[in-house]
């Protein structure tokens, strides 16, 4: 074989691209690593690269609970959803918004816990985050009536643009929980 015919050496960021491409779900770090042969720090400085490399395409490594994902670039939402003919994205309600808010800090969270904190039944709510695919059942927590835990999913983190649950804002929950507790009290 002459030398303009020597195949090309495939990196190991194109390699994890090429599997995360043709994922069609969020892909478990340890099988990523597995496939690539790779101990998780070399798996994380790995993820790290190919990012950086996509920051300059329109792109993006999605990453939770151990599971990693290719998306595309949240400043791209407009563009994709003309090109595909979508509708714009579901609004949410207030009170989905205040559920969402504290199932994505709090998880994973029981529905009682939600409604403790936010003071009302969140019954509906958690129907209408569930069906729109905003969070997920995350198994059963011990105790009386095994009640079903709750979390965030990838479309949760794709619908507002986030390529992780860390970069949610600082949020301290006492603060919220306290302001309620006020407005119980006013409300006396």
């Amino acid at each position: 074989m002459s030398d303009s015919k020597k195949p090309t050496e495939i990196s190991p960021s194109a390699k994890l691209e090429a599997l995360l491409f043709v994922a069609s779900e969020p892909v478990p770090q340890t099988q990523l690593g597995t496939a690539l042969d790779l101990t998780p720090a070399k798996l994380r400085d790995l993820l790290d690269e190919l990012d950086a490399i996509l920051a300059a395409r329109g792109l993006r490594i999605q990453i939770q609970r151990g599971r990693v994902q290719l998306t595309t670039a949240p400043e791209l939402a407009e563009l994709i959803q003309d090109f595909l003919n979508l509708d714009a994205t579901t609004r949410l309600s207030p009170a989905a918004l205040e559920a969402l808010s504290i199932i994505a800090y709090q998880q994973p969270v029981t529905r009682p816990q939600v409604d403790a904190i936010r003071g009302v039944n969140s019954d509906g709510v958690m129907r209408s985050l569930l069906s729109k695919g905003l969070i997920e059942e995350g198994g059963r927590a011990e105790g009386p009536g095994r009640p079903i835990l709750y979390g965030t999913t990838p479309e949760f983190l794709q619908h507002f643009g986030l390529d992780s649950l860390s970069l949610l804002p600082d949020l301290d929950i006492s603060v919220i929980k306290e302001s309620k507790e006020k407005q119980e009290i006013l409300k006396s």
